[in-house]
This record gives structure tokens, C-alpha cells and sequence, in this order.
């Protein structure tokens, strides 16, 4: 029934920082963006492979109320066949990252970061 991840969407606070660190620094395509002044905010589809972002670009969003342990969404993570070079990759585009740690869990390694408005993303080998 479920097939594929359709899309995640992400409310962002400003629109420049999100466009340089989704589409500059990570490397997404804009596949479409619509101002909504009804919704007061603007939505921008991304895409790289077969990962889709929706983007809500909103400047009066309110901001998270605590760390990523609350209810809800807690991260995103992309997968990456090695992390050493994602992780040069990131920290050349000047994202920093936290220290790589093994998944006793689930297997391989990874590493955390965020994306402009303090969302955690990580990368996952």
C-alpha cells in the first residue's frame, strides 16, 4: 500500500538562508515555488534523486519549543554510502557537523547537523 516517501515538508523561517543551504550547499533542484499570500507564505518544491522537500517558507513561524527529543518529527536523514566524504562535503560548504558515531543498532555510521532554522538532518551510512 505504502510505496515510497512522497515528500517531507519543512517550515522555514527565511528564504534566502534556506534556498543557499537546500539548494547551494546541498545540492536540491527547485522543481517549483508559488508565493501563497492567503497562507502568508511561500512553497517550494525540492528534489534530489528521489528525495522531495516540500519548503513552507514562513517568517512568522514560531520556533521549535524545545530540542529534537519532543513529540513529533524528531529528524531527517539522508542516506549516504560512505560519510567520511559527505561529511568533508558538508564541512567544505561550511556546515558543521557533529563528531561520526557507529549505529550499534542499526548498522554503519552517522553524524548530525542543522539546517538554517536549527532543524536536525543527519547522514546515515
Amino acid at each position: 500500500m505504502l510505496n515510497l516517501t512522497h515528500h517531507i515538508a519543512i517550515i522555514c523561517s527565511n528564504y534566502e538562508k534556506s534556498m543557499d543551504f537546500y539548494v547551494k550547499k546541498l545540492g536540491f533542484s527547485v522543481i517549483r515555488a508559488v508565493e501563497r499570500p492567503q497562507q502568508n507564505d511561500m512553497l517550494i518544491m525540492l528534489q534530489q534523486g528521489q528525495t522531495v522537500l516540500e519548503l513552507f517558507i514562513r517568517s512568522d513561524a514560531p520556533t521549535r519549543p524545545t530540542d529534537p527529543e519532543a513529540l513529533g518529527l524528531r529528524h531527517l536523514a539522508f542516506h549516504v554510502e560512505n560519510i567520511d566524504p559527505a561529511v568533508a562535503w558538508l564541512n567544505e560548504r561550511g556546515i558543521e557537523t557533529e563528531p561520526v558515531r557507529e549505529d550499534k543498532i542499526n548498522g554503519g555510521r552517522f553524524t548530525f547537523f542543522n539546517d538554517p532554522d536549527g532543524l536536525p538532518l543527519e547522514l546515515h551510512e
